[in-house]
């Protein structure tokens, strides 16, 4: 991840991850921007206090070790994963600190994929979509909580009982 330092915990983040998303693809799923730890990793979701993978392994009965099993799992369930923010200038890893925000291209790997529902991890995430994509793709996003370990108010029983409408999802399109 590509970043020009601004301050002593201030930067400019520039995303670098390729999304994880095939011509299949039927549900998206959007985080805002990378934290610190996925930057530093290259691979979304990898802080080990987040609760993003542990949620889905429970939800569908599977164990993932590996980013390659991630990318497997997601392909094989036609999960499209990526964030909103193309590049911005935010503090650490605080979302509320996010600010002159340049978005992905969500309508242009939309226009490759069968996605039909899209979901944000998290309120900054959804609120970006709302502002700056949905008016571009008409396709309303849902809001998920987010699994960051930040949001610790938030059970892994609510986490779990949320992120399941992703499977719904997946499965209310066979």
């Amino acid at each position: 991840m590509r970043y020009d330092k601004i301050g002593d915990f201030v930067e400019k983040v520039y995303h670098e991850l390729d999304p994880v998303f095939d011509a299949k693809s039927k549900v998206l799923i959007l985080g805002s921007l990378p934290s610190p730890k996925s930057r530093e990793v290259k691979f979304y979701y990898a802080h080990k206090q987040n609760r993003f993978w542990p949620i889905l392994e429970t939800i569908f009965d599977i164990s993932l070790d590996s980013v390659e099993d991630k990318v497997n799992f997601l392909l094989d369930y036609h999960i499209a994963l990526w964030d909103v923010v193309a590049s911005c200038i935010i503090e650490g890893a605080s979302d509320q600190s996010i600010r002159e925000v340049v978005c992905n291209d969500i309508a242009g790997l939309l226009s490759k994929t069968e996605i039909h529902t899209i979901f944000s991890t998290g309120k900054k995430a959804y609120t970006l979509y709302q502002k700056y994509i949905y008016p571009q793709t008409g396709i309303p996003c849902i809001y998920l909580p987010s699994t960051s370990p930040a949001n610790c108010a938030t059970s892994f029983f609510v986490l779990k009982k949320e992120y399941y409408k992703i499977k719904e999802a997946l499965e209310n399109t066979i």
